[in-house]
C-alpha cells in the first residue's frame, strides 16, 4: 500500500482503498518544516495516524543540534523536540560549569531518547581565543561587567554548528528565552557562520510556553517521563558558571532594593569580610597584552585563569552588583563574580600605563565600550570584530613584563610594575632638575595650546 500526504490547507493520505482526512495536529513541526512536503511517499500505512510513527518518519526525519546542558530547561526541551518529530543530537559544551558527573549527562540524554550526545571541552579556547582578546580591550559592559557569559555564548554556537555539519543535521537549538541576551548571541553567531542554519528557540514559540507556563509544569513532565532532574520549585535566584565567572539573576535578584551579595551563595569567592587579614601577593608575566606567567612559571591561559580564581577568590576579589540594560531593551538586574578576571584586568592596564602611548590607549578606551556592547549583544562573528581584533593585536605589541599584586579583602593592589618596553623616564618626569625635559619650552608650548581660548575670550565675555 502507498500513500501521499499533500501540503494544503487540509492534508489527506491517500491509499488503494482509501483517503484518510490529516489536520495539521496530526503533524509534528519538524514535518510541516520539511521541504516538498507535498511529495513525501510512505508505504504500508492503514491510518492517519501511521503516517506520522517513528518507523514511517525515520528515513525522512529533519534532525536538529541542542545545546544541551541536562538541567531542567533542555532535558524539557530534549524531550519536546522528540514530542515533535526531531531526531536529536546533544551537544554539551564544556567551559568550565560545575558537574558532578558528565559522564551521566551523557548517558541521561542517550537515555532519553537522544539520538546521539556528546561532550565538547572548549575551556582552553574560550580562555586563549574570546577572553583574553577582550581583555586586551579592557571591555566592561556598562563599565562593570566583564562578559563571562556574553563571551561563552558565540563559542557554544560555533561548536554546535560544528557537530550539526558532522552529522547532518540542518537545525540548531537552544533553550534560551525569549527575553533576555543569550537568544541574540547564540542566534546571531550561528546565522553569521551558516546563514541556511534553522534556529529552534522554544520559549519564543507559543505552544510551548504554554505546555509550559512554569517551573511547576516543567517538572511534572519531567516527572511523567522519568527524566531525573535536580530542580525545586521555588529558587530564589538562578546561576550561570564557566571557568571565567558565575552570574546571578532572577528570582529574589529582581528586587533592586534588596542586598545581592546578602541573597547569593557564590560559589568562587568568599566575602571580602571573611578574606584573610593579611595581604597575598603574587607576580603576572605579560607578553604582548596576553598573561602567559604566574609567579614565574608558566601557565596557558585555561591554568591561569583557574588558578587566579582560587588565589582570587579566597581573598574576596571579584563581586559586582548591577543593574544592566539588555540588548531586548529592559533593565535586568545580576550579580557576578570574576575573581581571576578581575585581576587580569587590574594587571594589565597597570601594564599599559607602562608600556602603551598616550593617543593609543586613549583611542582604545573611547573604543573599548563598543567591544563591550558588540560582545554583549552577541555580534562576535562579523567584518566590525574582525577588525577591532586585528587593531587590538597591533596594539599590544608593546605591552610586555611583569607586574606585582596585592590581594587584600576584595582590593587589588598594584605593588609595581617593570617592562622592557617601559615608556616611563624617570629623568624626565622627576620634579627635580636634570634630564632631557626643558621646562622652558613649555613657555612656547602653553601659549599655541592656549590661543583658541584667548581668542575666543575676547568674543564672548566669561563671568567670573
Amino acid at each position: 500500500m502507498s500513500s501521499t500526504c499533500s501540503a494544503s490547507a487540509k492534508w489527506h493520505l491517500r491509499s488503494k482503498c482509501s483517503t484518510f482526512p490529516i489536520t495539521p495536529e496530526f503533524c509534528p513541526a519538524a514535518v510541516l518544516q520539511l521541504p516538498n512536503f507535498d511529495k513525501l511517499t510512505f508505504t504500508n500505512l492503514n491510518s492517519p495516524h501511521d503516517v506520522f510513527s517513528s518507523k514511517a518518519m525515520s528515513s525522512i526525519m529533519s534532525s536538529c543540534v541542542l545545546a544541551y546542558s541536562g538541567g531542567l530547561d533542555t532535558s524539557v526541551i530534549l524531550g519536546w523536540l522528540m514530542d515533535e518529530g526531531w531526531d536529536v543530537h546533544c551537544v554539551y559544551v564544556d567551559l568550565g560549569q560545575p558537574c558532578e558527573d558528565r559522564q551521566a549527562i551523557l548517558d541521561k540524554a542517550h537515555k532519553h531518547g537522544a539520538k546521539s550526545a556528546e561532550i565538547i571541552d572548549v575551556q582552553e579556547e574560550l580562555c586563549r581565543d574570546f577572553a583574553f582578546p577582550v581583555l586586551q580591550w579592557q571591555a566592561k559592559y556598562e563599565g562593570s561587567y566583564l562578559l563571562g557569559t556574553s563571551i561563552a555564548r558565540p563559542l557554544i554556537s560555533k561548536v554546535c554548528l560544528q557537530v550539526a555539519r558532522e552529522v547532518g543535521a540542518d537545525a540548531y537549538a537552544h533553550g534560551a528565552t525569549g527575553k533576555g541576551n543569550d537568544q541574540c548571541r547564540f542566534q546571531l553567531a550561528a546565522e553569521a557562520l551558516n546563514p541556511q542554519v534553522k534556529i529552534i528557540a522554544p520559549w519564543r514559540m507559543e505552544k510551548f510556553r504554554q505546555l509550559f507556563p512554569g517551573r511547576k509544569e516543567m517538572i511534572a513532565y519531567c516527572a511523567a517521563k522519568n527524566i531525573p532532574v535536580k530542580a525545586s520549585i521555588d529558587k530564589p535566584y538562578s546561576s550561570d558558571e564557566n571557568c571565567l565567572h558565575i552570574s546571578y539573576e532572577a528570582g529574589k535578584l529582581e528586587d533592586p532594593a534588596v542586598c545581592g551579595v546578602d541573597v547569593v551563595d557564590f560559589g568562587m569567592s568568599v566575602s571580602p569580610e571573611a578574606a584573610p587579614d593579611k595581604r597575598e601577593t603574587l607576580r603576572i608575566g605579560f607578553e604582548h597584552g596576553v598573561p602567559v606567567s604566574l609567579n614565574g612559571v608558566k601557565k596557558s591561559p585555561l591554568e591561569m585563569v583557574k588558578e587566579l580564581n582560587t588565589i582570587g577568590g579566597r581573598n574576596g576579589v571579584g563581586r559586582i552588583d548591577m543593574v544592566e540594560n539588555r540588548f531586548v531593551g529592559m533593565k535586568s538586574r545580576g550579580v557576578y563574580e570574576a575573581p581571576g578576571m578581575t585581576i587580569l584586568y587590574a594587571a594589565h592596564q597597570s601594564l599599559e600605563q607602562l608600556t602603551l602611548d598616550r593617543d593609543l590607549v586613549h583611542l582604545r578606551d573611547r573604543m573599548a565600550p563598543e567591544i563591550a556592547e558588540m560582545v554583549y549583544y552577541g555580534f562576535w562573528y562579523c567584518p566590525k570584530m574582525d577588525a577591532l581584533l586585528a587593531f587590538i593585536q597591533q596594539a599590544q605589541k608593546p605591552v610586555t613584563g611583569e607586574v606585582q599584586l596585592g590581594l587584600y579583602k576584595g582590593n587589588v593592589i598594584i605593588a609595581g610594575r617593570t617592562s622592557p618596553n617601559s615608556l616611563y623616564d624617570e629623568a624626565i618626569a622627576s620634579m627635580e632638575a636634570g634630564g632631557s625635559y626643558n621646562q622652558t619650552d613649555a613657555e612656547g608650548f602653553l601659549r599655541i595650546m592656549g590661543l583658541p581660548s584667548r581668542v575666543q575670550g575676547r568674543v564672548y565675555k566669561r563671568v567670573y
